[in-house]
């Protein structure tokens, strides 16, 4: 057995065969912050060989999972120039794929708000369970971003049409519609409902061989065309330069304020 790392960011609790692995920055809706998805892959680096774990639960304190990436952090990079902004968005592309080829059943428990990157983490999750309130969306657009590292995990998972309109929307929806676009498997009603298909999904994913599944997982992944190394530095690139120009920064700032931006009606 791996030792885990510690994490100020993350809950960790391990037991049969299973880590539950809870974003817990509960005053922030558990945005990505830096920190987070640097100890979100030393998570995984530190489990990838370790037969023992045969599944990652990830899920988010406080009734969300995850509000998308920290603003606070695009603030910061905000002093250090465009580089800084490419390489903070291309570390949790770096993140996607990591969760993507876990060799593990990666499950996601969705409930709250799962925007942006929470959105981007639930699509590269193997199986996905949500709370019928449960609140998706990519509002990158609507601060005058793009949804850069995340969309072809989104198109890969729903298809290039439903992906179009919702990032060119950013438009929010429920977990009864996340179930209709295959976004997500099970939809609940309550928390004790959530936590009984939990149960009854990791039951079914201990029934199989930890090998197999990883073999298998390999090769269902290999059949589908992968977001590419080069696709996701151009798509950093592309952040980069929204979030510096015009747009980027009246939509950064205008959610800091608390306002609409200035191309909302």
């Amino acid at each position: 057995m791996s030792p885990l790392p510690d994490c100020q960011t993350l809950l960790l609790e391990q037991h049969n065969g299973v880590l539950h692995i809870t974003l817990n920055r509960p005053q922030s809706r558990n945005a990505m912050s830096l920190q987070m998805v640097a100890e979100l892959r030393s998570v995984l680096a530190a489990t990838r060989d370790d037969r023992a774990i045969r599944a990652l639960v990830m899920g988010g304190a406080d009734g969300h999972f995850c509000a998308g990436g920290d603003i606070k952090d695009m603030a910061a990079a905000r002093a250090q120039g465009p580089g800084a902004y490419r390489d903070l968005n291309r570390a949790f592309g770096s993140l996607l794929q990591a969760v993507q080829h876990a060799p593990q059943v990666v499950v996601t428990v969705l409930q709250g708000a799962v925007l942006g990157g929470g959105f981007g983490l639930a699509c590269v999750s193997d199986i996905a369970i949500a709370d019928h309130k449960a609140q998706f969306g990519l509002p990158e657009t609507s601060l005058g971003l793009l949804p850069a590292q995340i969309a072809p995990f989104v198109v890969q998972r729903i298809g290039l049409t439903q992906a179009r309109r919702l990032a060119l929307t950013a438009a929010r929806f429920d977990g009864m519609q996340a179930r209709r676009m295959g976004l997500v498997h099970f939809v609940e009603q309550d928390p004790q409902a959530l936590a009984e298909r939990l149960d009854e999904v990791l039951a079914h994913v201990l029934c199989c061989a930890p090998g197999a599944n990883a073999a298998t997982k390999q090769l269902l992944l290999a059949s589908a065309l992968q977001p590419s190394d080069e696709l996701l530095d151009q798509a950093a690139e592309w952040f980069s330069e929204a979030v510096t120009g015009a747009e980027g920064t009246e939509g950064t700032i205008a959610f800091v304020q608390k306002r609409k931006p200035g191309w909302s009606c």
